[in-house]
């Protein structure tokens, strides 16, 4: 049976005991909801936003219980930068295990990542298992047209990849531009302008 928090905060495995996601724990019991799923590192998809009361309380109570907190930056209708994509690879290689990948919702920026991270971890051969991340059920995953890109980016970035590691295709070849070339019209909101930071 699920534990109650894990079931209110969207929580999964992503890989057992190694690599989890959810949503943002936006009605308290934090230090609970870590401690209880022996989290180590939390990797938070939403960005470095130390003015803001949420990022303020999820970066104090880590700090509190010793637990390593990674900002990365992606945005759910907004194709992200070469430099988002790698600050994201480099804090999945930089985490201590288990860890958490979290955005508001645990729905959408949260599937990616965790597709993402499959595919980092285990090659093109886990393409199946990345793909499952965006399923509706249990994750939630309910894209609004704009935010269809998410799961299209794994079969673009397959095929742009031409074999190479994804992480390596990231830092040597991905181009945002060349991205929106390849995906259907209407599927994104153009590419992330870091002067139109998203703060969901």
């Amino acid at each position: 049976m699920r534990k109650l928090l894990n079931l209110f905060y969207n929580f999964h495995w992503v890989v057992a005991q190694e690599a989890a996601r959810s949503a943002q724990p936006y009605a308290g019991m934090y230090a609970s909801f870590l401690r209880g799923n022996g989290i180590k590192a939390v990797i938070n998809l939403r960005g470095h936003h130390p003015k803001f009361g949420w990022w303020k309380k999820e970066h104090q109570t880590c700090e509190r219980l010793g637990i390593v907190h990674l900002d990365a930056m992606l945005d759910s209708k907004r194709l992200p930068l070469k430099e988002m994509l790698v600050a994201l690879f480099d804090a999945f290689d930089a985490a201590p295990k288990p860890f958490l990948i979290k955005c508001s919702g645990g729905q959408d920026r949260t599937s990616l990542a965790s597709a993402l991270y499959l595919i980092h971890r285990d090659g093109w051969d886990a393409m199946a298992r990345a793909e499952a991340q965006f399923q509706r059920f249990p994750y939630l995953h309910f894209p609004k047209r704009p935010q269809r890109w998410l799961k299209q980016f794994l079969l673009t970035a397959f095929v742009q990849s031409e074999g190479r590691p994804l992480a390596q295709w990231v830092r040597e070849r991905y181009d945002p531009e060349a991205l929106a070339k390849a995906l259907a019209p209407g599927t994104f909101n153009g590419i992330w302008e870091p002067w139109k930071p998203s703060l969901k």
